[in-house]
């Protein structure tokens, strides 16, 4: 089979890594291609995957649409010569259009309800939609809901074990006591009116914090003069070894919340989507696991985090919830590889429910 992976964010790097060296290690020739946004190349190279570079969307609104026929055109020219059998993508618009194009099935998955603009430009193309069961809209027949979640694709117990020795380049030990911060910079498409922390936010909530433990930030765009020497610069791919060993994580990104919760470090999430049209994972995380607190406000947001950092019990019990949510959730990549190496059988719904039953065996135990 020869499968074109498309990569539009640092974070689908990590959802398709696993995917990509298992279907080559079956015989798939597998072709990515790439859009520029923030690291999502320097993942690419650190993880030594060859991809084709497609370019960027830009920062506005008015940009991305402008390029979007644009790079439609880039991925057509990188992928013809491939001639894929399928196309796979996380919300992917170029691979909807250039499959569609090319009359080829293509693949989507998707965990964010409101980006209402990017399933107007993708859902109609796509063949199928994987989303997880929490995801609380409804596309038609297509439509697939797995019981897991898409940071699972790389942090399930299957391909994820923390490593301490990252914790050497921070000077940090697993008994250490630090917080990780993660501002974004609210550019995508789906962003449009949404916000985070603000700089005098992000200052408040460090000054606040570093009273309790040691601080390190990552984040998408500047900070504050002040904030600077806060900065992680570690390399990238150790990011989720040290949210593993991490006290506390506080931010408004929405993918490494998740991450954290995952990983079993208490998180607390503070953006605009709160309360107003949030995602039903982290509705989930919060309301049945207990792993993620979410807050519109940074003041109870930052009053929420210093609770966790004074209870000594906190990172302890986030472990034993991370157990639960690992047992009732299943190992997507393996899921994803059986979807794609069934399709179209796969979409059938008594076949998809039947495979389903199968990938509910709760996993190791992860210390």
């Amino acid at each position: 089979m020869r499968i074109v992976v498309d990569i539009n964010h640092p974070a689908h790097v990590h959802y398709f890594k696993h995917f990509v060296w298992e279907m080559e290690s079956r015989g798939h020739e597998v072709l990515i291609t790439a859009s520029e946004k923030d690291i999502s190349y320097r993942l690419l190279d650190l993880y030594g995957f060859s991809y084709t570079k497609i370019g960027n969307y830009g920062r506005s609104i008015a940009e991305k649409m402008i390029k979007i026929p644009i790079l439609d055109l880039r991925m057509y020219l990188a992928v013809r010569e491939f001639k894929p059998d399928i196309f796979l993508g996380f919300g992917s618009i170029r691979a909807a259009h250039v499959s569609a194009l090319m009359r080829r099935p293509y693949l989507a998955l998707d965990d964010s309800e409101p980006s209402p603009y990017e399933h107007m430009l993708f859902v109609p193309f796509a063949d199928a939609i994987l989303t997880p069961t929490s995801f609380r809209k409804d596309f038609g027949h297509k439509h697939k809901k797995y019981e897991g979640y898409i940071e699972l694709a790389y942090l399930h117990p299957e391909y994820f074990s923390p490593d301490p020795s990252v914790l050497d380049d921070l000077g940090e030990s697993v008994d250490s006591s630090f917080v990780l911060c993660r501002f974004v910079a609210w550019q995508a498409m789906h962003d449009v009116a949404k916000s985070g922390f603000s700089l005098e936010e992000k200052v408040r909530l460090v000054s606040r914090l570093e009273q309790h433990a040691r601080v390190y930030i990552s984040s998408e765009s500047p900070l504050p003069t002040e904030l600077e020497p806060y900065r992680i610069t570690i390399s990238p791919e150790k990011i989720h070894h040290m949210l593993y060993y991490a006290r506390l994580f506080v931010g408004d990104s929405q993918t490494m919340s998740t991450e954290a919760a995952l990983l079993g470090t208490p998180a607390v999430r503070c953006n605009s989507f709160v309360g107003q049209e949030d995602m039903g994972n982290f509705i989930e995380l919060e309301e049945k696991y207990g792993l993620l607190y979410n807050s519109a406000d940074s003041k109870m947001a930052l009053d929420m985090a210093v609770g966790l950092l004074n209870d000594q019990t906190s990172k302890e019990a986030w472990r034993r919830k991370r157990q639960r949510v690992l047992s009732d959730k299943i190992n997507v990549t393996g899921f994803l590889i059986w979807f794609v190496e069934h399709y179209p059988e796969s979409l059938d719904e008594s076949v998809f429910q039947n495979e389903m039953l199968k990938w509910y065996a709760p996993p190791s135990e992860v210390s």
